[in-house]
């Protein structure tokens, strides 16, 4: 398969990948896929993630997202880790084999979303999916509350402890509950991923792993450059490029994710497609400014 020609680094800068559309469709833009992957490692990065939460997965079938993977897989580069989110444990089970059986080098499992659960049930969920998986590829734990259950900090420490998962993304951008994780890690090999944008440059000096960010879709380049000077210890460069980054985020957050991406992505000359959801009138003007914004800022960030 793919994933044997390819060396697996769990660390450094993972882009989250958008899935482009088919102009006026939400059906996967195939040949655009391939192209943003080509972009993506042209930029640097280390690893990319298809059908993560920047990927929109949930509006997609199964077959899509099989797709996608398959296609993605015998095209990138560089190590691909693909989100498998599900509403239930046999829809996980299911989109973990095909993505493994397509080429994946690592599987990406958040918590079932939509309803909440509690902390008993999203263990038992992740210990029934590891027993029925028995996957041959590293799982990472996802948290990401803003859209599903939250693991805490104790259901995390467990399920790491058991040695069925190679590591966790937080993307929940609470620092206080990071170091938490960044003290585990201290006590325990895994791998630690930041998943929020905005702690970028704090967590890598402070010991993760590195990243896996949305962000990174559209602006490679400075979040590549931003991860390298913090493992280095530049922290004048490191501030100087986090300060850029924070300036785009503070702009993408005036959106529903992953609109401003897929919209910088496009002005970057890679297809990203429509957006899923109607913006306000008021939004949609705010989007148009954000155009001219960026248009003027990423050259003189690249």
């Amino acid at each position: 398969m793919a994933r044997a020609a390819r060396q697996l680094n769990l660390s450094g800068v993972f882009a989250a990948a958008v899935t482009p559309n088919r102009p006026g469709t939400l059906e996967v833009d195939y040949s655009g896929l391939l192209d943003l992957l080509d972009f993506l490692a042209a930029g640097g990065v280390t690893g990319v993630c298809l059908m993560g939460s920047t990927g929109e997965f949930a509006n997609y079938s199964f077959e899509d997202r099989q797709r996608a993977v398959y296609l993605g897989s015998k095209r990138t580069r560089v190590p691909l880790i693909v989100g498998i989110g599900n509403t239930t444990l046999g829809g996980c089970l299911h989109l973990a084999q095909e993505a493994v059986f397509a080429g994946a080098d690592a599987l990406l499992l958040m918590p079932p979303y939509f309803f909440p659960y509690q902390q008993p049930e999203i263990e038992a969920f992740y210990r029934e999916f590891a027993r029925e998986a028995a996957s041959v590829v590293p799982v990472m734990l996802y948290n990401i509350p803003q859209f599903s259950s939250g693991i805490s900090i104790e259901t995390a420490r467990r399920l790491l402890d058991s040695g069925l998962f190679a590591g966790i993304k937080d993307s929940s951008g609470d620092w206080p509950y990071f170091e938490e994780l960044l003290a585990l890690k201290r006590e325990r090999d895994f791998v630690l991923f930041a998943g929020n944008d905005r702690i970028v440059a704090r967590a890598i000096t402070a010991g993760a792993n590195g990243v896996l960010s949305g962000c990174a879709c559209a602006i490679p380049e400075l979040l590549v450059g931003l991860a390298r000077a913090a493992a280095a210890g530049d922290h004048v460069r490191s501030e100087s490029l986090n300060a850029r980054l924070t300036e785009f985020i503070d702009w993408i957050e005036k959106f529903p994710t992953p609109v401003g991406i897929k919209r910088a992505v496009a002005i970057r000359k890679q297809k990203s497609g429509d957006i899923a959801v109607p913006l306000a009138k008021e939004t949609s003007v705010t989007l148009d400014t954000f155009d001219s914004w960026f248009k003027e800022w990423w050259p003189k960030i690249i």
